[in-house]
């Protein structure tokens, strides 16, 4: 037997103790180098928070730098010195809060707002609204202060009227190069948040103090990452920058990573810690620093899966190298088993190809003596076919020879009368009967004409043919024993040509065979009627052939299209018509059907494939 199908070695007991060796270098391959590989995929995941950082702070200078200017645009109305001269004129004031209202919509912001000296709100774009700034003093406010001073006022804190936190801009209002007032503009920062959520990063934007007035996570707010001093927590609560009772720690753990980047370990309610990379960058003119963080545990499971294919590749380079010297050790006693088994192999190779060679032989026999056999199955349908034509022409012998007996007495007559009236010069009476002499011939070739082409043997073409002139040549083939059986014929010829794929000459065939079935199942029937009918059906063309006879035994249902399957008398046929009409038909790609009519007689169905009609129509196929 070959080695090839001998079942496999079990496995050396000395390759046991070199898998646990193995396993143990691999793992301590890895254990040495994973805090590399986690180093290395924390420092990736710092370089994509450099990435999003740049564009968090770009994205808030840009905000910034939008509404530095607009105060001092806004200040030059010359309106809002004359309020600040008249403050008790109720219709200025009522046109600067409209006009402060529409410049806030226009510019985007939450609040643009007129205050006096002393703090004192004249005028707002919010005055519609329930709380509005009109009435209320911002004294406290440094960015008052600022701007009271002659400088751009700038500040961040939680609105003490909207509630609502946000970034206030405020200029000098100046009336002959004296200070009379301040205009303040506020942009709230919901905005930034909501677009920082859907990233996969933490945001987060701290003041001066530490704490965080912005981030991504609604639960951080106003959370400060180190403990508050009296003095901070004193400047909060004089400017009332965010309410001291929801400013609490967050305990935080810093630890640097690489230039520009560290690890936070944020301590959650629960007591567990989130890791995070960070990367901050600071605002200057704002006073913010903004930090991006990035969760670890991403880079953290990166680094497993790498640890683990070093594992892996360690443990598989091990296995190898110990596979390859049990093998190799194999190798001279497998090779000397080949050799024994090739040579066998070869004899049963020899011994197979023989045996082959000969059923080839065999099977190419088969395939000549099938070949001849088909050959010989279409030369005898040929014949059965030829063979129920010339039966069907002999069942109309009878009535041939009456009809065409009377054209001939007919044409002697005329003759034998032609003569006379020639005799007697009555020459217009002689040519009368020579017309009707021709008009008998021309009947007689017309009948002639129509079984020649009926009797003639079909070639093997197939093609596009009409159906309305194939059942046109059949019915006048027919046209005698239809007169001599008195049976009349209901047809309406189709508006237009009907083209179907065929033989004209077996079509023709295969529509007289059903005609002369219908007609020997109405042989007693009183006053029988063949009612033929084409219509479409499913991308081909069908044609019934119903008769108004007993209809189609029951036992005769499945074994009328077999050969020699008859339910005449003796003598009355052979059986062959509709056998051989069914294989016609089936070599045209079609079905011939039959069943009873619903109400009484037989209807056969012919269905053939539709066909293109040809550009220049010679003669039909066969």
């Amino acid at each position: 037997m070959s080695d090839a199908l001998a079942p496999p070695p079990a496995a050396s007991p000395r390759l046991i103790p070199a898998l646990a060796v193995a396993v143990l270098l691999s793992g301590l391959v890895a254990l040495a180098a994973f805090p590399r590989i986690e180093r290395y995929f924390l420092t990736e995941a710092a370089e994509r928070a450099a990435a999003t950082l740049s564009l968090t702070v770009e994205g808030l200078n840009g905000a910034l730098r939008r509404y530095a200017p607009l105060p001092a645009l806004v200040a030059e109305r010359p309106d809002l010195a004359a309020l600040l001269r008249q403050p008790e004129n109720t219709a200025l004031q009522a046109r600067i809060n409209e006009d402060l209202r529409q410049t806030a919509y226009a510019i985007g912001a939450s609040d643009v707002y007129l205050m006096d000296i002393s703090g004192l709100t004249l005028a707002a774009s919010s005055y519609r609204k329930t709380l509005s700034f009109v009435g209320r003093s911002f004294s406290y406010r440094p960015y008052f202060t600022q701007a009271l001073d002659g400088g751009l006022g700038r500040y961040f804190a939680l609105g003490t009227t909207s509630g609502e936190r946000g970034y206030f801009y405020a200029a000098p209002v100046e009336d002959n190069a004296r200070i009379t007032g301040v205009v303040a503009v506020k942009f709230t920062v919901d905005g930034f948040e909501e677009t920082w959520r859907a990233g996969p990063a933490t945001v987060l934007v701290r003041d001066l103090q530490g704490v965080v007035f912005m981030s991504s996570r609604p639960d951080w707010h106003f959370r400060a990452l180190a403990p508050l001093t009296d003095a901070a927590r004193a400047r909060i609560e004089a400017a009332r920058q965010y309410p001291l009772s929801e400013v609490t720690h967050l305990p935080t753990e810093i630890t640097p990573l690489s230039e520009g980047a560290e690890l936070w370990s944020i301590a959650t309610p629960g007591g567990e810690a989130e890791s995070y990379v960070a990367r901050t960058a600071r605002i200057s003119d704002a006073g913010w620093d903004v930090t991006i963080l990035l969760p670890t545990a991403p880079a953290r499971q990166q680094a497993l899966q790498m640890m683990a294919i070093a594992m892996l590749l360690t443990l598989l380079l091990v296995m190898a190298a110990a596979i390859y010297q049990q093998r190799r050790a194999r190798l001279l006693e497998r090779m000397e088993t080949q050799r024994a088994a090739q040579a066998e192999l070869e004899a049963r190779v020899t011994q197979r190809t023989a045996d082959l060679n000969l059923a080839n032989r065999q099977l190419q026999q088969e395939v000549v003596e099938r070949r001849q056999t088909e050959q010989r199955l279409r030369k005898t349908q040929a014949e059965l076919v030829q063979a129920g034509k010339l039966a069907a022409l002999g069942q109309m012998s009878a009535a041939l020879s009456h009809e065409f007996n009377q054209p001939l007495a007919a044409v002697k007559s005329y003759a034998e009368n032609a003569m006379t009236f020639l005799d007697r010069d009555r020459v217009p009476e002689a040519r009368e009967n020579v017309t009707r002499i021709s008009a008998m011939t021309d009947r007689m070739a017309s009948i002639s004409k129509h079984l020649r082409n009926f009797a003639r043997r079909p070639q093997e073409e197939v093609g596009a043919v009409r159906l309305d002139a194939v059942i046109e040549d059949a019915l006048s083939v027919m046209q005698v024993r239809l007169k001599q059986t008195g049976a009349a014929v209901d047809y309406t010829p189709p508006a237009s040509p009907v083209w179907v794929r065929g033989g004209h000459v077996r079509l023709q065939q295969v529509v007289v065979n059903l005609l002369s079935n219908a007609l020997d199942a109405m042989t007693h029937t009183p006053a029988p009627r063949v009612t033929l009918r084409t219509r479409a059906r499913d991308g081909a063309h069908m044609l019934e052939v119903r008769d108004i006879g007993p209809g189609i035994a029951p036992e005769a249902a499945e074994t009328m299209f077999d050969p020699f399957f008859t339910t005449k008398a003796p003598g009355g046929g052979l059986g062959l018509g509709l056998s051989i009409s069914y294989n016609i038909v089936r070599d045209f790609d079609g079905t011939l059907e039959a069943e009873n009519a619903p109400g009484g007689g037989a209807v056969f169905r012919l269905v053939l494939p539709a066909a293109a009609a040809p550009r220049a129509t010679g003669t039909a196929a066969e």
